[in-house]
């Protein structure tokens, strides 16, 4: 880039806004509008806004355009004046004159105005802004014969030889400025903004009366300037044309070249010399040139404005003679005929929807399409469930198509290449036998689809499909449909449970009922063509079509997003001979889902004792996947026998799952003593936390289940018959004063629990803020069943924070602890009592209520700030303040006593 910029160029054609540069497709307002027919050059980078050298000017900066537009005004004064000075004027008139040089001297400055503009190269589209070069190139081309048409009249009339002094002579190369109204014209053709047919009708105007107009004022000359004036053909007609005013003579000379351009002349105006005749031959060779250009241009204009009424009607009678020749119904013709009238109706209202998408590149297509028809396709039941990828691709192969009323969309017994979704209009499926109409099936609205069953099974459409109302549908193309869904199998499979979930609610039509089974029957033998998954066929149980799967090549292993396979699926619905069929192709039997899940626990959790041993027969292990999970599934189930199965097959039911929680934990939480009696003979730990620090013992203990406490003290003390060392104390949970009361274990400095013998355990994390127990399951179990059983805690509250080798303990249910707040500023100095929340957020929601005011600080009785509820103990004074009064008091004279 630093390269390019020493030499002034950018890879890209831009718009400058300022000392910007912008895109060459620049924003005008809220529309887009194309400044040029310049391209940009291959690799730019044209969305790119790039700042162009010092004093250097855009020539699509806005304030430039507005220049050249001031000084179009200018050429245009200037085409009419220099015609008219050079053919009637012999000196010099003050005021035109006057004019004359002050047009001049705008043109001067956009003479040195040039210099600073940048340029395209035309060669390879790039944006110049090196002076040097923007010097060079206006110094090449057109800059002599700007400074010369911009020298004013009377010092070329000094510099000229006397022969050519003639005024105005020089004022012809003024009409070399005529370049930039051409340029102007160039771009209003092609701005939207602007109507085609009448810029080229305004072009073609000035286009004449330009012609006339300079024709008119050398034919004048060439009399003036005769030496006869008797022998000059406005002499003839005029003797004394020299005292005529300027008016009567230039109306006669514009009344002279009108008549001869249209060829209606010569009878009262005509040549009288051969100078006079030789110009006429030369006018007149001219007027067939430009009588071609305008009745060309105008024939053009005219025939693009009614083409399509002439198309219209052509095709209308060859409609019609078609149909009389071969005497068609006529039921047929008025089809034809309407359709026909609908398309050129749709055509003239701008309404050519699928033409539009054509011309566009497909991204946009699909943009377009996705936002038009995306939520309509979504909702309709045979793409129920599908992946967003899919729907996105089928919207943009769809295309939009209307058909009058009374039309036949699909004929019954057609062959099945389109189907169609209905988005506007309504339109009957009508049964046909023998060629007649029996009834009208159902009418089809606004979402419904038409003509899938066709398309799905690959056979005759059933119905006849005719519109009741002016309709708009969506056609897809089956070869299109099909070869879409190959490449994602999973919505192929939703695709077709959607179908025969549909077909199944239609039941109670014969038809339907007939098409089911029918589509059944090619499902088992796998002579649909619509791709499905092992998953599909072991859903339905289906084993026959499972193995004509397999046997095509599909892998016995696919799984979906969540890892689940058809082996999961077959063992939970204990399908064995599905199960036999992909362990025989080669399904891995220890295959884990997402969740941890094998497919030999899918058998046990569905009691399909049968399909577990074979499962188990085959290699299949337990121990494969999560077995914490399977225990604590069982456990929250209160399912002893499943416990056991997970035992019998070589589980084991005290290992954790990811967040800690044991079966143990789950047992304790519901209460059932016989599970936790079990889990204890397997060698449960009543003593391992879970990620919230909770043991089992100490849940037992705060949630009041005293047999599953003696069952915890019997192992306990089995364990304690054990020989123990005496010189380590054995540490002892603090006691209680009521039964529901938590037992409080000792912890380390650390807040971490201590073993029995007051070391740190190992592997053992530091206890997190009870806050996390509060919103815990256990958390909201264990605060519902103190509740429920005691309510001693609403109405005593725990005790005080207690402290133990220097860690204060947290209580899990902080909201206990009971605070007194007060507020100075409202004059309350005794306070109230309140019950502590779990945020400070919270507790300054209270004092807000209590006292009507917005409190910002919380303060302890001595002035210290706050910055944690944890901080805070049972008992404890609390003074809440606003930010005023913070800034009104320093901070040691903020103390509150």
């Amino acid at each position: 880039m630093a390269a390019r910029r020493k030499k002034g160029v950018f890879n890209m054609p831009v718009m400058m806004c300022g000392r910007e540069a912008e895109t060459e497709l620049s924003r005008d307002g809220s529309h887009y509008s194309l400044s040029s027919g310049i391209l940009p050059s291959l690799g730019a980078m044209s969305n790119r806004r790039v700042k162009l050298r010092r004093f250097i000017v855009s020539p699509y900066e806005r304030r430039y355009r507005y220049w050249e537009t001031f000084l179009i005004i200018l050429v245009i004064y200037s085409a009419w004046v220099s015609p008219f000075e050079f053919g009637f004027l012999v000196k010099e008139n003050g005021a035109l004159a006057m004019i004359d040089n002050i047009v001049n001297g705008f043109f001067a400055i956009d003479i040195i105005l040039t210099f600073f503009v940048a340029f395209i190269d035309r060669a390879t589209y790039l944006l110049i802004d090196d002076p040097k070069q923007i010097a060079w190139k206006y110094m090449t081309s057109w800059f002599v014969l700007d400074v010369v048409s911009t020298i004013p009249t009377e010092l070329a009339r000094k510099i000229l030889p006397p022969k050519v002094r003639s005024y105005g002579f020089f004022n012809m190369l003024r009409l070399w400025r005529l370049r930039r109204v051409s340029a102007l014209f160039a771009r209003l053709e092609k701005d939207r903004n602007f109507n085609y047919f009448w810029v080229r009708c305004v072009k073609l105007i000035c286009v004449t009366l330009f012609a006339v107009h300079c024709a008119g004022c050398f034919y004048y000359l060439l009399a003036a300037r005769y030496h006869n004036p008797s022998k000059t053909w406005i002499g003839v007609y005029m003797p004394d044309f020299h005292e005529r005013s300027l008016w009567v003579r230039y109306v006669t000379s514009m009344y002279w070249s009108i008549t001869t351009l249209t060829t209606v002349g010569y009878g009262d105006l005509h040549a009288e010399n051969t100078r006079e005749m030789i110009f006429d031959i030369f006018y007149m060779l001219f007027n067939l040139g430009l009588t071609a250009y305008l009745i060309g241009n105008m024939t053009n204009l005219v025939v693009h404005r009614t083409g399509r009424t002439r198309k219209y009607r052509d095709t209308i009678q060859a409609a019609t003679g078609f149909a009389q020749r071969n005497q068609l119904p006529v039921r047929l013709q008025d089809q034809m005929i309407s359709h026909l009238s609908l398309k050129f109706r749709t055509d003239s209202e701008g309404l050519q929807q699928q033409e539009t998408l054509d011309a566009l590149p497909k991204a946009i297509r699909s943009s377009i399409s996705h936002y038009l028809f995306y939520n309509l396709v979504q909702k309709v039941y045979l793409f129920r469930g599908v992946s967003n990828d899919l729907l996105f691709q089928l919207v943009s192969e769809m295309r939009a198509e209307y058909f009058p009323p009374r039309e036949d969309v699909i004929l019954q017994n057609e062959a099945p290449t389109d189907f169609y979704v209905l988005v506007t209009g309504t339109a009957e499926l009508i049964d046909h036998k023998n060629g007649i109409e029996q009834q009208i099936l159902r009418v089809a609205r606004a979402g419904d689809l038409v003509g899938e069953i066709g398309v799905l099974c690959y056979r005759p459409q059933l119905f006849t499909v005719r519109t009741k109302s002016l309709c708009q549908l969506l056609r897809l193309n089956r070869t299109t449909f099909l070869s879409t869904v190959q490449s994602n199998v999973g919505d192929g499979t939703t695709i077709m449970n959607n179908l025969l979930q549909y077909l199944k609610e239609q039941e109670e039509d014969p038809v339907m009922e007939g098409v089911l089974r029918e589509i059944e029957n090619m499902l088992t033998w796998g002579r649909l063509d619509l791709p499905l998954t092992l998953c599909f066929a072991v859903i339905r149980g289906d084993d026959l079509l499972l193995h004509q799967l397999l046997r095509r090549g599909l892998d016995p292993n696919e799984s979906d997003n969540n890892g689940h396979t058809a082996l999961h699926i077959a063992a939970s619905q204990g399908s064995e001979h599905c199960i036999r069929l992909l362990l025989d192709y080669g399904a891995n039997p220890n295959c884990r889902d997402s969740e941890g899940s094998v497919p030999l626990w899918e058998a046990i959790l569905g009691k399909h004792d049968a399909a577990a041993k074979l499962l188990r027969d085959n290699g299949a292990n337990l121990s494969a996947g999560d077995m914490g999970l399977f225990a604590c599934i069982a456990a929250e189930q209160n399912s002893l026998e499943l416990l056991k199965d997970v035992i019998r097959y070589g589980g084991d039911a005290t290992l954790p799952k990811k967040d800690g929680n044991t079966a143990l934990h789950l047992a304790v939480c519901e209460g059932n003593h016989r599970i936790v009696e079990f889990l204890l003979k397997q060698g449960a730990n009543i003593d391992k936390p879970n990620c919230h620090g909770w043991t089992p013992r100490n849940l037992a203990e705060q949630q009041g289940h005293e047999e599953i406490q003696a069952l915890f003290e019997a192992k306990k003390a089995c364990e304690n018959t054990s020989p123990i060392n005496n010189s380590t104390p054995v540490s002892r949970p603090i006691g209680r004063r009521f039964r529901s009361e938590p037992v409080i274990p000792h912890v380390s400095h650390e807040g971490a629990p201590l073993s029995g013998d007051g070391s740190l355990e190992e592997g053992r994390h530091p206890r997190r803020k009870s806050s996390d127990f509060h919103n815990s399951l256990f958390g909201i179990m264990s605060a519902a069943n103190l509740e429920r059983k005691t309510g001693l805690f609403s109405s005593i509250g725990p005790p005080r924070t207690m402290m133990s080798s220097g860690a204060a303990l947290h209580y899990p249910h902080t909201s206990q602890l009971r605070v007194t707040i007060s507020c100075p500023e409202k004059g309350d100095i005794t306070g109230k009592l309140v019950l502590l929340p779990l945020s400070l957020k919270e507790l300054l929601d209270i004092g807000a209520k209590k006292f009507d005011f917005l409190p910002a600080k919380v303060l302890t009785k001595d002035g210290a700030e706050v910055d944690d509820v944890k901080v805070i103990r049972d008992g404890d004074h609390l003074v809440l303040v606003s930010d005023d009064w913070m800034r009104q008091r320093n901070p040691q004279e903020a103390r509150y006593s």
